[in-house]
């Protein structure tokens, strides 16, 4: 048996950001459908680690039924040493047999996708003229974002801001290029947000970096990097004030700071959850309901995405022959 190994630049190549925009629409409508066996990840939190381990397994069933896990580390302190706060890797595994089919760069995977599934939630969600892109927080995340919105919605102008003012300088000197409109980096978050109809918080904080008042309304937010109870980047003035879009029902009431706050806070009751993409996709639930609500979808990650991913960049590589395969 030979097993396909995938680094980072293989998978990057192998998964476009649209192409992975229909990939998650897929997965996100087969969940909704019931065709994912999806288990909470567990977190491993060593008292004395610099990180957190978690495992992601998911299984899908049906003509082309697959199997797979992810392991990542997430270490919050790497962006400061130059490397992805995201570190691990997606294996696959044969859905028929269980034989492992292939290894994968984790970071690359799970950067994409996750802009990605926020792709199909602004495609669903959003005005269909909202174009002014506010991006809270410079790093991956931040970066891939940029991509997906620009994908699904037609941009005008883009204003992105950090903690370190720096890192949003340098990242718009990294991207200006690649774009046909303006992005600039500003000083403050609320110079970013002000008057902008999209909204992308992708940081690594726990204390709230949004605030209700600088909201436009019929804007539409990705809460992207708060993916654990203790965690935040909305106040709760914010879930309170929005229409809240979530990836699982079942992950945002466990694993969300940002919902769970909110909840404590007495803002929200559990009936504030409005749908999951899935449903909306599949018109089980309904989307925007009007021009003036603002839209909220809260992105935890799950691992029917990099199931799905994977499967994607599997299939490409058996197609082009990337990647090395080794005895196993």
């Amino acid at each position: 048996m030979k097993l396909l190994i995938l680094n980072q630049d293989e998978v990057e190549r192998l998964l476009p950001m649209s192409d992975c925009i229909t990939v998650m629409t897929d997965a996100l409508m087969a969940l909704a459908k019931g065709h994912v066996h999806l288990p909470l990840r567990m977190v491993v939190r060593p008292p004395e680690a610099a990180g957190v381990l978690a495992l992601m397994p998911a299984y899908v069933s049906g003509e082309n039924a697959a199997l797979g896990v992810k392991i990542i580390g997430v270490f919050n302190g790497n962006p400061a040493i130059g490397k992805d706060s995201h570190q691990g890797a997606v294996l696959l595994l044969s859905g028929e047999t269980g034989e492992p089919l292939a290894l994968m760069n984790a970071s690359a995977i799970t950067a994409i996708r996750t802009a990605a599934v926020s792709g199909v939630a602004t495609r669903v969600l959003a005005r269909a003229e909202c174009g002014d892109l506010a991006i809270i927080g410079a790093g991956v995340q931040a970066r891939s974002h940029l991509a997906a919105m620009a994908c699904v919605r037609p941009i005008r102008r883009v204003r992105v801001v950090s903690r370190n003012p720096a890192h949003a300088q340098q990242f718009v000197r990294d991207v200006r290029a690649a774009y046909p409109f303006p992005i600039e980096a500003v000083s403050t978050i609320e110079a970013a947000v002000r008057d902008a109809d999209l909204i992308v918080t992708a940081t690594s904080s726990t204390e709230p970096v949004l605030k209700r008042d600088w909201i436009s309304h019929g804007a539409h937010l990705n809460v992207v990097g708060a993916s654990q109870s203790f965690a935040r980047e909305v106040d709760t003035a914010t879930m309170a004030a929005s229409s809240l879009f979530v990836d699982r029902r079942e992950s945002t009431v466990n694993e969300s700071g940002d919902y769970l706050f909110a909840l404590r806070d007495g803002a929200i009751g559990p009936d504030h959850i409005r749908a999951e993409i899935g449903e909306v996709l599949i018109g089980a639930k309904p989307g925007r309901i009007n021009q003036d609500e603002i839209t909220l979808f809260k992105s935890l990650g799950l691992a029917i995405e990099d199931l799905a991913a994977a499967e994607y960049v599997y299939r490409q590589a058996q197609a082009t022959g990337a990647g090395n395969r080794v005895e196993f």
